[in-house]
């Protein structure tokens, strides 16, 4: 399965993205989609994640209230929306397939990753 991501950019503190991450087959229809970053010097640290059918969401504390992940009917697209991005944001985020239906925070539950999408936000 391949995960492709997009809609990374620069954008000012106070602005917004939508990353979008699509996967190559039906075989995350079933199974937990997740978004995950890394800023450089750092460890990858866990955004929100989302059940397989969508009505249950988890977010990291530092994103809740500003970012909203979702995915579409078919189960092959997640989607991050961010809004009023702050400089602590800027990281390379990445979408991942969980091995479960279930969402979860830790990366070492997701089988597959994808190659990430660079978010970058000016103060």
């Amino acid at each position: 399965v391949q995960l492709q991501a997009s809609g990374g950019g620069l954008v000012q503190a106070g602005g917004s993205l939508r990353l979008s991450c699509a996967a190559s087959k039906r075989t995350g229809s079933n199974n937990a989609l997740g978004w995950f970053r890394q800023a450089p010097g750092k460890e990858r640290e866990f955004v929100a994640t989302i059940d397989w059918r969508g009505g249950t969401t988890n977010y990291a504390h530092s994103v809740k209230g500003r970012f909203t992940i979702s995915r579409d009917n078919a189960g092959n697209t997640v989607y991050l929306q961010m809004n009023n991005l702050e400089p602590g944001d800027t990281a390379r985020y990445y979408c991942a397939v969980s091995r479960t239906s279930i969402g979860s925070s830790r990366s070492e539950d997701y089988r597959y990753w994808g190659q990430g999408t660079q978010v970058t936000v000016s103060s």
